[in-house]
């Protein structure tokens, strides 16, 4: 079942005080996203988080603004992957 107002799966507990931010960038962290040799497509990510497209464009504009994700264009393809800010803020989480 779908929460209308995110785009996430409620399949995912993360819990209710975590923002849809964070919760995108500990999803990216944990599918491995970590590095331009890893960065994954809108497409691949939307499968990935079963996030509807427009959801997902706009937080990670939100993070790629923040510094914690990064847009590269590999083969005419936009990918997406975490930068080193955005891993050490995915593990202050756990820490």
């Amino acid at each position: 079942m779908r929460d209308p107002s995110s785009g996430f799966s409620s399949g995912f507990s993360f819990g209710p005080e975590m923002p849809d931010e964070l919760r995108l960038l500990c999803m990216l962290h944990n599918i491995g996203a970590t590095e331009s040799g890893r960065s994954l497509t809108l497409q691949q990510i939307s499968e990935w988080t079963r996030m509807d497209t427009p959801a997902l464009q706009s937080l990670l504009q939100k993070l790629k603004e923040l510094g914690y994700v990064q847009f590269v264009k590999v083969d005419g393809a936009d990918k997406y992957h975490l930068t080193l800010d955005g891993i050490r803020k995915v593990l202050s989480i756990y820490s």
